[in-house]
């Protein structure tokens, strides 16, 4: 349980950082929550939890880079919304759901036979 709450601290204290930030320099926080803090946070974990795997560690990079063109799409869509003025809910909902469609591909992609 510990180790848990050590994960969950770190990991919000990581995005009420971005938050903070966000309010003085929203670009900088922009950046701060794409860059790779989040996986480096997982590597870290997953390794924490499992020593020596490095299969689990290929596949969750393998998932992260492909991962990034759903989350392209996602803020793009974002981007696209909040430029014509659209109410973020609107926007949250449009990207959100560009997201998961590329999200459906990416997981298509990683379990088709190679």
């Amino acid at each position: 349980m510990s180790r848990f709450i050590i994960k969950l601290c770190v990991s919000l204290l990581v995005i009420l950082l971005a938050t903070q930030i966000g309010r003085k320099a929203p670009s900088l926080a922009g950046l701060i929550a794409v860059m790779p803090l989040t996986g480096l946070l997982v590597l870290l974990w997953l390794y924490w939890d499992h020593p020596g795997d490095f299969a689990l560690m290929t596949d969750s990079c393998q998932g992260a880079l492909l991962g990034l063109v759903p989350t392209v799409l996602f803020f793009a869509t974002a981007l696209l919304c909040f430029r014509r003025h659209l109410p973020l809910w609107a926007a949250l909902a449009a990207s959100f759901t560009v997201w998961l469609l590329g999200a459906f591909v990416h997981q298509w992609l990683l379990r088709r036979p190679q």
